[in-house]
C-alpha cells in the first residue's frame, strides 16, 4: 500500500486539466493509474496480473457531474474510477471495484485535496469511516453493520489499537440521544468509560490473540428491542446482547465476546468492555436483557463446532473469488456445513441464530442464479428446523415463496400466471401463520395487489386488520398510512417532513395553492419521466400556482444528493432516512411502491391518492374548474 506522501504525490499527477479529453486521460497509462491504492489496508478490491496490465485501458469518465478517469480490464469490468464531483479540476473521489462491483472509496469531501471519508461498498461491505483530521485513521463511523463491529474489535485487540477500539464505542451524546432513561443511560456511560479506559490493559495482557488472528464469524442471539417505557425509557432502542467474534489464530480456533452493541442511526456502536481468552468462556455480558446473576453459554462452545465454523469461513473465501455460475457445488456445501451448526447448537437462541443463516444465504444464493436447487432446500427448512418455533417457522415459509416469486419471474415466463401463484401462496401463508410478522407483511402485499387491481375495499379491508393487530408496529404504522391514504379523498391531509437540505416543511402552509405530492427514489426510472412532466406542468399551471413536493425514498441520503446535483429540479424535496421500508415520510401514507403521486387542491383536501402520470393534466384541469 502506498504511504501518504507517495499517495499525495499521484494525486498532484492525476489532478484535472480543464476540458478533459480522451487525449489528455491517455497521458496516464494504466500501470500508472493501478499504483494507486486505498488509503484503507483491509479494503476489498480485483487487483490486475502483472502480465494482464498491459491489456487494461483508461477511459475517460464525463458524466452524470462527474469527470476523471476510469481503468477496465481485459474483459470490459471497471477496476478503478477516480473522478472530480465539484467541477474544481482536483479529483476528490476515487473507487476501486471487485468483479465490476464498487467495492471501496476513498472520498475527500471538503475538497482540500485529502480524503477524509472512506467507504466499503457491494460486496466489499457497509462500513463508512469518518477522518476528520485527515491523517488516514478513521476517528469514527457513520455506518457500520453489527457483524463489522465485531471485526472491528478482533482487530483493535490483535493490532493493540486504543483509537481503531474507541471509534467502535458509543459517546455519552449519542447513549442521552436514545433516551434510556437516567439510570440506564448512567449505567451504560459508566461502562463505556470503563471499557476506553480498560482496553489497553486488556490488549497488552491477553494471549489468545495472536497477530495473525483473522475474523471469521459473528454470532449472537437475534437482536431485541429495549422498549420506549422500560424504566423511563423514551423510545425504543435496538440492541443485540452476548455478540461473539469467533477467529482463527494460527490454525486454531478461538472466540472473543464482544458484549452488546447498540443501534444508533445508521451504525452499531460498542457499549461494553470484551472479554477475551478464558474470561470469555461461559459468560453473558448483557446490558440490556439479561438478569443479574444469571449465566449463559457461549454461542460456540465445542471444538466441533468450531471446526465446522472454521470449514464455513473456507467456503466464504471460495465464494468470495469465484466467477459468476461457478459456484453451484459451494453453495450446497455451505448449506450442508450450516445443518450441521444447526445440529449441533447447544441453545435455542444459537439454534434460531443458524437457521435464520441458512433460510438468508439459501434465498440470496437462489435468487441470484446461482443456486437453482437451493430452492427445494428452502421449501423444506421449516419442517426440518423450526421444530414448535412459530416465530421461526413462519420466517422460513415466507423466504421460499418470497424466493420461489423471484425464481418462477423467467424471461419466459407468464407474468398473470405467476402473479397468481403467488397471491394464491400468501392468501395459504396467512391463514397458516396467523398473527405473525411474516403474516402481517403477507397481507401488505395482497392488498397493494388488490389496489393495482382497483379493488380498494378489498385493500382496505387487509390493510385494516394489518393496523389493528399489529398497532405500534412498523408494518402497523404503515398499515394505517395506507388506510389514510385510501380514505383521504376529499379529506384535509397534513405531512410535516425536513427538506433534504435541512429546512423543516409543513404541508398546511401551502394552502391556497394546488399541490402534487410526488414519491420517487433514484432506482425508480419511470419516477424520472414523472419528473420531465411535472416540470411542463408547472409552467403550464404556474398562474394556478401548482406546487410539486418531492419525497425521495432512496435508502441513502447521497444518492438523492447526487442525483439532485446533477437534475435540478425547481420544486421541494424531503428526505427521511429510512427509505421506503421504514421512513416516517413513506408510513405516513403507507406508500410501499414507485411511483406514487396525490393531488391536493388549495383547501389542502385530497382529489386523487394515486394518480398516474397520463391522469394528471385532466385531472388538474377538472380541479382547477371547480370553484
Amino acid at each position: 500500500m502506498m504511504d501518504r506522501s507517495q499517495f499525495a504525490t499521484l494525486l498532484a499527477g492525476l489532478c484535472l486539466a480543464c476540458g478533459v479529453s480522451n487525449a489528455a486521460a491517455q497521458k496516464y497509462t494504466a500501470k500508472q493509474t493501478l499504483a494507486l491504492k486505498p488509503l484503507q489496508a483491509d479494503a476489498v478490491y480485483e487487483s490486475v496480473p502483472a502480465d494482464q496490465v498491459d491489456q487494461c485501458k483508461v477511459l475517460d469518465v464525463n458524466e452524470n457531474g462527474q469527470r476523471g478517469w476510469e481503468v477496465v480490464g481485459p474483459d470490459g469490468a471497471t477496476l478503478r474510477r477516480f473522478v472530480d464531483t465539484n467541477n474544481d479540476q482536483q479529483l476528490d473521489q476515487w473507487s476501486y471495484f471487485q468483479f465490476g462491483i464498487e467495492s471501496y472509496r476513498d472520498v475527500d469531501s471538503d475538497f482540500d485535496n485529502k480524503a477524509d471519508q472512506y467507504r466499503w461498498l457491494g460486496n466489499g461491505g457497509t462500513r463508512w469511516g469518518l477522518d476528520r483530521d485527515e491523517d488516514g485513521q478513521i476517528d469514527a463511523w457513520k455506518r457500520i453493520s453489527a457483524e463489522e463491529v465485531s471485526a472491528e474489535v478482533l482487530a483493535a485487540i490483535r493490532d493493540g489499537n486504543a483509537d481503531r477500539f474507541r471509534a467502535l464505542l458509543a459517546t455519552p451524546r449519542e447513549i442521552e440521544a436514545l433516551g434510556l432513561g437516567d439510570e440506564k443511560a448512567d449505567q451504560v456511560i459508566s461502562n463505556l468509560r470503563m471499557a476506553a479506559s480498560d482496553f489497553a490493559d486488556i490488549a497488552a495482557e491477553q494471549r489468545s490473540i495472536g497477530p495473525d488472528a483473522q475474523w471469521l464469524q459473528f454470532a449472537a442471539p437475534a437482536p431485541g428491542i429495549y422498549p420506549v417505557g422500560t424504566n423511563g425509557s423514551s423510545q425504543d432502542v435496538l440492541v443485540y446482547e452476548n455478540v461473539v467474534a469467533m477467529f482463527d489464530n494460527a490454525g486454531k480456533s478461538g472466540q472473543l465476546m464482544v458484549g452488546s452493541l447498540v443501534k444508533v442511526g445508521d451504525a452499531w456502536r460498542l457499549v461494553s468492555l470484551p472479554l477475551v481468552g478464558e474470561d470469555a468462556i461461559g459468560q453473558t455480558s448483557g446490558l440490556f436483557f439479561t438478569s443479574p446473576g444469571t449465566s449463559g453459554n457461549s454461542l460456540v462452545s465445542d471444538s466441533k463446532t468450531q471446526e465446522l465454523v472454521t470449514d464455513l469461513e473456507a467456503i466464504d473465501q471460495q465464494l468470495a473469488a469465484a466467477k459468476p455460475g461457478t459456484s453451484e457445488r459451494l453453495h450446497a456445501a455451505r448449506a450442508g456445513l450450516v445443518e450441521q451448526l444447526i445440529a449441533s447448537a447447544t441453545t435455542p437462541e444459537e439454534r434460531r441464530t443458524w437457521v435464520r443463516q441458512l433460510i438468508d444465504t439459501v434465498g440470496v444464493a437462489v435468487q441470484s442464479g446461482e443456486y437453482p436447487k437451493g430452492l427445494q432446500r428452502m421449501k423444506t427448512i421449516a419442517k426440518q428446523f423450526a421444530g414448535n418455533d412459530r416465530g421461526l417457522a413462519a420466517y422460513a415459509n415466507y423466504q421460499a415463496i418470497q424466493t420461489e416469486y423471484v425464481s418462477r419471474q423467467t424471461p419466459d415466463a407468464e407474468f398473470e400466471k405467476v402473479q397468481k401463484w403467488y397471491l394464491d401462496s400468501l392468501d395459504v401463508f396467512v391463514d397458516a401463520h396467523p398473527r405473525t410478522l411474516e403474516a402481517a407483511q403477507a397481507m401488505l402485499q395482497l392488498a397493494l395487489a388488490k389496489e393495482f387491481e382497483d379493488k380498494e375495499k378489498e385493500a382496505l379491508a387487509y390493510y385494516r386488520q394489518v393496523r389493528d393487530l399489529y398497532e405500534g408496529s412498523e408494518v402497523g404504522e404503515k398499515a394505517a398510512g395506507a388506510v389514510r391514504r385510501l380514505e383521504s379523498v376529499g379529506r384535509q391531509i397534513e405531512l410535516r417532513g425536513t427538506t433534504i437540505d435541512g429546512r423543516p416543511f409543513q404541508l398546511s402552509k401551502l394552502r391556497g395553492r394546488p399541490v402534487l405530492i410526488h414519491y420517487w427514489a433514484t432506482w425508480c426510472e419511470p419516477c424520472k419521466q414523472d419528473m420531465k412532466l411535472i416540470n411542463r406542468l408547472m409552467a403550464r399551471y404556474k398562474r394556478a400556482g401548482l406546487t410539486p413536493i418531492g419525497i425521495n425514498v432512496d435508502a441513502r441520503r447521497e444518492d438523492a444528493e447526487q442525483f439532485l446535483k446533477t437534475n435540478r429540479l425547481p420544486w421541494i424535496q424531503l428526505f427521511e432516512e429510512g427509505g421506503l421500508e421504514s421512513s416516517q415520510l413513506s408510513k405516513a401514507f403507507g406508500v410501499q411502491t414507485l411511483p406514487t403521486m396525490m393531488l391536493v387542491d388549495k383547501s389542502g383536501k385530497v382529489v386523487a391518492h394515486n394518480i398516474t402520470a397520463a391522469q394528471l393534466d385532466d385531472q388538474i384541469d377538472a380541479m382547477l374548474k371547480k370553484k
